[in-house]
């Protein structure tokens, strides 16, 4: 069969989780700086084809092309690590520990902001013919974007704060359910089209995601917008990456392990 019930699928995020708790520190922050480049470059992509077509719809709807690709091979996003690592703690796998989940959690998130800024740089350049001339309307719409998700908040006080934590929660809700939904399919067009639907839903309404951020605030400080680095971490990454831990296992991971993995089969330690 081609699709995993939900006892099969639940198990294998468990299975996940606590394969990324042991990864190597060199094979995590690699597959992290990969998914961070690859998720810039799918939010670039988004943000040019709005821009150009006058249809932000559309530009969510191609959106998802990236989180499938980084998803497809293997590469780590910290909304997905925040949902999946806690699973292997609270199933109670051998050596699996507080301190090696944050441990994972740290170099994920490292290695997405590293992928992430270097792409932010790259557009820039790109955008500006190596920082000669203005950055065009794509830059701008970043810009402005970065402003936006950080000062715009900012007036609201502890509310807009409130609200990107929110906005964070929806997001890896969705994303998620995304990262799961790949697990229910085992060919890759029924993977594909299980992330799509989510990513769609999570990116049009413009909730946050943490290293979706990663690349848009720094590429929005390059390329002109009027905040700072204190704004952007305090005013958006931070609220954000605390609401997308809340919501991811929470909604999803919690969620679905209490209801299913007790039908489903468990590992003998011999």
């Amino acid at each position: 069969m081609s699709y995993l019930v939900p006892s099969e699928f639940v198990t294998k995020m468990v299975d996940a989780g606590e394969s990324k708790i042991y990864m190597s520190t060199r094979d995590t922050l690699i597959r992290a700086f990969m998914a961070g480049a690859i998720l810039a470059l799918a939010a670039a992509f988004a943000i040019f084809v709005a821009v150009t077509t006058g249809s932000p719809i559309l530009g969510a709807v191609l959106f998802p092309v990236g989180f499938s690709m980084l998803y497809l091979m293997g590469f780590d996003l910290l909304t997905g690590v925040f949902m999946l690592t806690p699973l292997a703690l609270l199933d109670k796998r051998p050596g699996v520990t507080v301190k090696g989940i944050l441990r994972n959690w740290g170099l994920v998130f490292v290695g997405n902001f590293g992928g992430a800024l270097l792409v932010a740089f790259m557009m820039a350049f790109i955008f500006s013919y190596g920082f000669a001339t203005d950055v065009g309307p794509v830059g701008q719409k970043i810009a402005g974007i970065g402003e936006a998700r950080t000062l715009g908040y900012a007036k609201y006080g502890l509310s807009g704060w409130a609200t990107i934590f929110v906005r964070g929660m929806l997001c890896n809700w969705m994303v998620s359910m995304g990262v799961v939904g790949a697990m229910i399919s085992t060919n890759v067009s029924g993977k594909v089209i299980a992330m799509w639907m989510p990513i769609l839903v999570f990116f049009a309404m413009g909730f946050e995601h943490s290293v979706v951020n990663m690349f848009l605030f720094p590429s929005a400080m390059i390329m002109g917008g009027n905040f700072s680095v204190a704004d952007y971490f305090i005013w958006n990454e931070i609220p954000t990456a605390l609401g997308n831990l809340v919501g991811g296992i929470a909604f999803t991971g919690l969620t679905l392990y209490t209801t299913h993995i007790k039908t489903g089969a468990k590992r003998t330690i011999g």
